[in-house]
């Protein structure tokens, strides 16, 4: 269980991953060590540990955040909740339906309009074709792209493709949500639409996990927060006290003038 009574919406424990380095594993210096260096385990050096032990539970109902600085698994962590990349180590338990938004419009077909991938990606994100059509004006007046809704996606500009691709995962109304910097997305109007929206799932119940580098909005919208730094917890608590650990280990590492 949760805090009090609420049950554990997400749960990551002892979760390690890491990525081949691409560039070392073909430094072979001849054929012969190419086939002996691939009959084998790969030298640690080859490796980037992405992420390392990660150990968290999120209460449902409840709105986590995740900062830190750039490279330190934060986007990682996403993925591999959402099925993208597989753990290493560990495990990860998603209770309900989950939805993400880390990789907006990933699933757009250029040439298709936007209706016809209104269609296709709200079916690919857990929508049955009868709900999408049931919420096919909302997702459109949500998206502010007015007569384009008729266009091919490739003549869309990018604010334009954000918008309906964050319009179309927002309409999924999913138990669980997962956000990777999506309150920076469009113009002023546009982000304050998105806050909106996210407080309308904090209203309902909903459990989310953010990502951001928007220091003030993870401390607006957020119970509690992770700062990530080398593939690793380094600090957890409520978001001002998360974000004071953060900033003091950046001016650490800024040299003084």
């Amino acid at each position: 269980m949760g805090n009090g009574t609420r049950p554990i919406a997400l749960e990551v424990f002892g979760v390690s991953k890491r990525f081949r380095k691409a560039r070392l594993a073909r430094n072979y210096t001849t054929l012969k060590s190419l086939f002996v260096r691939r009959k084998g385990a790969a030298p640690a050096h080859f490796f980037h540990q992405a992420l390392e032990g990660i150990s968290f539970r999120v209460p449902a109902g409840e709105t986590w955040g995740i900062i830190g600085p750039n490279g330190s698994g934060k986007s990682t962590l996403l993925k591999l909740i959402t099925g993208i990349y597989r753990p290493d180590a560990g495990r990860i338990a998603v209770r309900g339906s989950l939805a993400s938004l880390i990789e907006l419009g990933a699933g757009f077909h250029p040439d298709f309009t936007g209706r016809e991938n209104v269609l296709l990606n709200g079916i690919v994100l857990g929508m049955s074709k009868k709900e999408v059509l049931a919420r096919f004006d909302d997702i459109v007046a949500l998206s502010e792209i007015g007569d384009f809704i008729e266009e091919p996606v490739r003549t869309y500009s990018t604010g334009m493709y954000m918008r309906l691709a964050f319009s179309i995962a927002v309409h999924v109304d999913p138990d669980v949500l997962l956000l990777d910097e999506i309150l920076s997305v469009g113009d002023e109007a546009f982000q304050r639409k998105s806050r909106e929206r996210i407080r309308s799932f904090q209203s309902r119940g909903k459990t989310i996990l953010m990502v951001s580098h928007d220091l003030a909005a993870v401390e607006e919208f957020c119970s509690r927060a992770l700062l990530f730094m080398g593939g690793k917890i380094a600090c957890e608590g409520v978001p001002a006290d998360v974000i004071a650990c953060y900033r003091e280990g950046v001016e650490e590492k800024t040299p003084s003038s």
